[in-house]
């Protein structure tokens, strides 16, 4: 994981994810998941590219499957947008850079 990108787990999801104060990209992933390892290296230029003006996590959903009950993801990779404490976009399956990169700039 890219030193910007967050773990997110049960325990910090409520800091990190609905008490920040700038928008979090959430990439709901599994190992185990061909689409999600292309997206993977997406996600941490993305953490890199919006320091400061987003976060953006990873939940893998193997070891934290009460978060992924919890926002319904029932396919991989699962990509939302997290503002002032509730989910304001989501993305299902492997997209282009561009498409998650517009998703954080919509919300910022």
């Amino acid at each position: 994981m890219a030193n910007n990108v967050i773990e997110i787990t049960t325990q910090n999801f409520e800091n990190e994810v609905l008490k920040a104060d700038v928008p979090v990209l959430v990439d709901f992933w599994a190992s185990w998941c061909g689409p999600c390892k292309m997206v993977s290296p997406i996600i941490d230029e993305l953490a890199d590219d919006f320091e400061g003006r987003a976060k953006v996590g990873k939940i893998n959903v193997d070891e934290q499957m009460e978060l992924a009950e919890k926002f319904k993801v029932m396919t991989i990779p699962t990509v939302m947008i997290f503002k002032n404490g509730e989910m304001v976009q989501k993305s299902v399956g492997a997209k282009p850079k561009s498409e998650f990169a517009q998703m954080i700039e919509n919300n910022i």
